[in-house]
């Protein structure tokens, strides 16, 4: 059985800095893709960023490039997110999911990930 369990979330200032960190268990890590999207009460899920198996591949939403970054140790079956200049619109559970076929054309698109963690709450107060 896959689970994904993220951690490392909580209220942060703006301005600041938090890493969010995603423990991946009962699959081949390094087969799968890799991202974190977030989600306000009300919206839709959003992409945030994607890492791909062991290139090390990085992409990023736009709202993110230069603040976020993405990165993975396929050793420990664990993909981390560091997390700076943070504003009010970061403010999101933010979720770590794996896409076992994913592709640079696809990484994007949260329906092509078959597996998800249960979400961690990133606060960012004024």
């Amino acid at each position: 059985q896959v689970h994904l369990v993220e951690s490392g979330g909580g209220l942060v200032q703006t301005g600041g800095s938090l890493g969010l960190s995603c423990a991946a268990s009962g699959l081949e890590f390094s087969r799968y893709w890799m991202a974190w999207f977030r989600q306000v009460p009300g919206k839709e899920r959003e992409f945030v960023a994607a890492i791909s198996r062991t290139t090390n591949d990085r992409y990023y939403a736009d709202s993110v490039k230069g603040r976020f970054t993405i990165s993975r140790e396929n050793n420990n079956n664990t993909v981390n997110m560091n997390m700076s200049s943070l504003t009010s619109g970061d403010t999101a559970v933010y979720y770590c999911a794996a896409d076992f076929n994913g592709t640079p054309l696809t990484m994007r698109d949260q329906n092509q990930y078959e597996y998800w963690g249960q979400g961690t709450q990133v606060t960012v107060s004024p």
